[in-house]
């Protein structure tokens, strides 16, 4: 199982939803960056569960708690090590799971991949708790980067196809006892023309691998995206023009990325998320040991939209990737 990330930094991400704690290790970070500890949680609480009506009522303070790499909030040069304890499982809601596989969810691929040794409990490993230790570490890059001007901003364009009115949507599917997804827009600006490589490093195809690690994260489009193949080069193209000594485009539909690298111009993206696998309408399944269709209904606590808690995490996911493009 592979759950390290980044060619210049490594980011190791480690735990399942139920086990005892949770974290990341970071090697690869500088002596010497002062990390603001209250900026950080205050980015956490923005992924936390349980601090929302829309929101899986688990509660989870997640406080990360540095076990070293950091003295008196400043690297110190060496691995980076943070853990969150997981105090608010109930493992007994997912005592069904182990023979009979969620629809939408990992379970049974990870059933396929692993047999029995793999852990189940509200997701395991591939339980969207994991983006917790994500969001620590592109907390953390998040602030380097915009030490040197370059800021990553995402927010909901969208849930169950509602853009005037979003959580409208999910208010109509929680009564349904059902979920939905949506769309998240992603920004980065200060970022210089000149990052990124052709063919496979291109800027597109590293922050596409890092977003991709967010669960239940589906498509990714950049600039004007699958729109692009609807309209003329004539309309598509961006025409480029100085402003002083600065060269610019006078749209941007390319999304700040020409040939896999960076423009000048601001990079957009945008992500789909999908619906809540965990729905409480019954639903078909099979029986592994009994080799046989069943009906599950799904118990225990989860999100009717996740595309609320996901925006930091793609934040996070974007911050990581491109640290590790211009470390």
């Amino acid at each position: 199982m592979s759950s390290t990330y980044g060619e210049k930094i490594k980011v190791s991400i480690f735990g399942e939803s139920h086990s005892a704690a949770i974290g990341v290790n970071i090697d690869g970070l500088p002596a010497g960056i002062r990390i603001d500890m209250e900026e950080l949680q205050a980015f956490m609480d923005r992924r936390a569960p349980g601090r929302s009506k829309y929101a899986t009522p688990r509660k989870e303070a997640d406080r990360p708690e540095f076990l070293c790499g950091i003295r008196d909030g400043v690297t110190c040069g060496t691995p980076v090590t943070a853990i969150i304890p997981n105090e608010n499982t109930r493992s007994a809601d997912y005592d069904d799971m182990k023979d009979t596989p969620r629809p939408g969810h990992a379970d049974y691929t990870a059933h396929v991949k692993y047999g029995d040794a793999n852990d189940y409990r509200g997701g395991g490993h591939f339980s969207g708790r994991l983006t917790a230790p994500l969001c620590i570490a592109g907390g953390i890059f998040k602030q380097i980067l915009a030490k040197d001007g370059i800021t990553i901003d995402a927010r909901i364009l969208e849930i169950g196809g509602n853009s005037s009115d979003p959580f409208a949507a999910v208010s109509e599917a929680m009564k349904d006892g059902d979920s939905v997804g949506g769309i998240i827009e992603c920004v980065i600006t200060g970022l210089a023309a000149g990052v990124g490589e052709p063919m496979f490093d291109g800027l597109e195809n590293v922050l596409a691998r890092a977003v991709f690690s967010i669960p239940a994260v589906k498509g990714i489009e950049f600039g004007r995206g699958f729109d692009a193949a609807r309209i003329r080069g004539s309309e598509n193209n961006d025409e480029f023009y100085y402003e002083g000594e600065e060269v610019r485009t006078r749209t941007n539909n390319h999304g700040g990325i020409l040939g896999g690298i960076s423009s000048g111009m601001p990079v957009v993206f945008r992500v789909a998320v999908k619906p809540t696998p965990s729905i409480a309408i019954e639903q078909s399944s099979i029986s592994y040991s009994r080799e046989e269709n069943v009906k599950l209904k799904v118990g225990g606590r989860h999100d009717p939209c996740i595309v609320p808690r996901a925006v930091p995490c793609v934040e996070a996911a974007t911050a990581m990737a491109l640290y590790d493009m211009i470390r």
